[in-house]
């Protein structure tokens, strides 16, 4: 028998009091979802349950690369950041702005560093071989860009409003509409992904994926906020979003999904 919305609202129920009463107990605040989280049900099957295997780079120093993500072997280019642009023809969709900075735990920008977006188009579809939703593709949207953060730490990227989609965790579940962030170090195997929604969407009570963030604050930062000043006359709307990489205030990321 499917799972529904009612059950899934119970288990994140039950999660949220349990975690109150660990805290109430004198726990630490968690800004980290537990990997098995059972409302969401991909997550149990996913997630790591042995340690990390020690790789010697010594002995095969890309060996860690081969099961690394990669664009191909070309330098970052001008219209990366830009997905409204990365085609001859125009992509559909309300377009928008996205800008904020990549800082650590004490509020100081982190410079030079590599990230990457992915995301669904405006009718809620990736472009992916595997994509099993049936809503239109867009020929001219890839729905991935790249940058690299400035020397105070900026980001920005042009793109389109991605739709929010359906996913078969439960009957009728709805993703938010979001977009994932990767953020490098200085190499492939220093990355931490995770995700940036858009203020307001109805969609958020019912996600297994945002609410497994217990901490009402640190799901909150993943919230994006509208910023007028970001919006590009008569072209795009702006939206201003920080990453923290760690400490109290540091952004939920996918640790071992």
């Amino acid at each position: 028998m499917a799972l529904t919305q009612h059950d899934i609202d119970a288990e994140i129920a039950a999660e949220r009091e349990a975690y109150e009463q660990r805290v109430a107990a004198g726990a630490p605040v968690e800004h980290h979802p537990a990997r098995g989280y059972a409302p969401y049900r991909s997550s149990v099957l996913r997630h790591p349950k042995q340690p990390p295997v020690n790789i010697d780079v010594t002995k095969d120093p890309e060996l860690v690369e081969l099961s690394s993500p990669a664009w191909g072997e070309r330098d970052i280019t001008e219209i990366d950041n830009d997905l409204t642009r990365q085609h001859h023809g125009e992509p559909i969709g309300e377009r928008i702005t996205v800008e904020g900075r990549l800082l650590d735990r004490d509020g100081r920008p982190v410079r030079g560093q590599l990230i990457e977006i992915w995301q669904a188009n405006s009718a809620g579809r990736y472009a992916h071989r595997r994509e099993q939703h049936d809503a239109p593709l867009d020929p001219n949207f890839t729905g991935a860009g790249r940058t690299l953060t400035d020397g105070d730490g900026f980001y920005r990227f042009t793109t389109i409003q991605p739709g929010p989609y359906p996913w078969r965790n439960h009957t009728n579940a709805w993703r938010p509409a979001h977009i994932h962030f990767s953020v490098f170090g200085r190499s492939f195997t220093q990355r931490l992904v995770t995700q940036m929604y858009f203020p307001n969407d109805p969609l958020f009570p019912y996600d297994p994926i945002l609410q497994s963030v217990t901490d009402d604050a640190a799901r909150q930062r993943l919230v994006a906020t509208y910023d007028h000043g970001l919006s590009v006359p008569e072209f795009s709307l702006g939206y201003r979003w920080d990453i923290v990489l760690d400490g109290p205030s540091a952004t939920w990321t996918e640790e071992g999904r």
